[in-house]
């Protein structure tokens, strides 16, 4: 048997964790895609034991590269993957509801495919949890937490620009655990004059500030910059936490999570499983059809 593990999308920490499993159950019977369906289409496919797997297990980043490609989604490039993909029994897919689509198309032409989700934003459609979103909290609550005590020794407020996408949980979540003054996680919620008049009424009590917002919502500067202006003093400072996030050790959660959907996607494959997904539901991984 033939097995095919593709990481597609941005790189989310756990990765790393769901690939030492697979090859610890398939050994070489494992091949990667080196730099996800880019690499599928230009046959970058390589047996896994060139990869440095097993070092990495417990690390960030993605040890076989991950990587977007949207051409993926034309027929001539496609129909050049598909013939790739056809060579294996399986193939599994890390990544987000983009690459949750491009699996589907494969496993609709005749692969047979799994998807697993990875993805610090956890936006991916039908499952509670997706690998890399534990560590990707857990880092902004790191950035926060080495960030304020400088803010407090100047009853400064502070904006943190997390990511997210376009999805509000990390930013959700991070807040909630900090206990922020403002979370700022659609573009309703950006009501400038407020913020700043919260920030002013912290520093009367000669107290801090924490403003978390979801990026692509405003440049972070920029929100400082008017906050300040409105205030009259530098006393809002910001911090984008940006690829911390992502390259943030995996925490013990997360690289259980990744262990378990690992297991999951080994079952599939050894009950002759295809197009079908793995996801978290009600504190269980299961098995979805696409």
């Amino acid at each position: 048997m033939k097995i095919l593990l593709i990481a597609s999308g941005g790189d989310a920490p756990g990765m790393n964790k769901f690939i030492a499993q697979m090859q610890k159950k398939f050994g070489n019977s494992l091949y990667a895609c080196k730099g996800g369906f880019k690499a599928l289409y230009d046959n970058e496919i390589y047996p896994i034991r060139l990869f440095d797997v097993q070092p990495n297990r417990n690390s960030a980043g993605c040890c076989i590269k991950s990587g977007r490609f949207a051409e993926f989604k034309q027929r001539k490039y496609f129909n050049k993957a598909l013939e790739n993909a056809k060579r294996f029994d399986y193939v599994v897919v890390m990544g987000g509801n983009g690459s949750k689509k491009g699996v589907k198309e494969l496993s609709d032409n005749g692969v047979k495919a799994i998807f697993v989700p990875a993805t610090i934003d956890n936006d991916v459609e039908k499952t509670d949890y997706s690998i890399g979103f534990h560590t990707a909290v857990a880092m902004v609550c790191f950035a926060v937490r080495n960030v304020m005590p400088s803010m407090d020794a100047h009853n400064r407020g502070c904006v943190f620009e997390v990511m997210g996408r376009h999805c509000p949980a990390i930013a959700q979540n991070a807040a909630k655990i900090l206990q922020a003054d403002v979370l700022v996680e659609n573009k309703e919620q950006l009501k400038i004059d407020e913020i700043a008049q919260k920030i002013k009424k912290n520093r009367k009590k000669e107290h801090s500030s924490i403003i978390i917002i979801r990026e692509n919502i405003v440049n972070a500067e920029d929100l400082t910059q008017q906050l300040n202006q409105i205030i009259g003093e530098k006393a809002v400072m910001h911090f984008v936490v940006g690829h911390l996030q992502r390259g943030g050790r995996p925490t013990s959660v997360e690289l259980k999570m990744a262990k378990q959907f690992a297991h999951a996607a080994i079952k599939a494959i050894k009950n002759q499983q295809s197009g079908v997904a793995v996801a978290f539901e009600n504190g269980k991984t299961v098995l979805q059809n696409i």
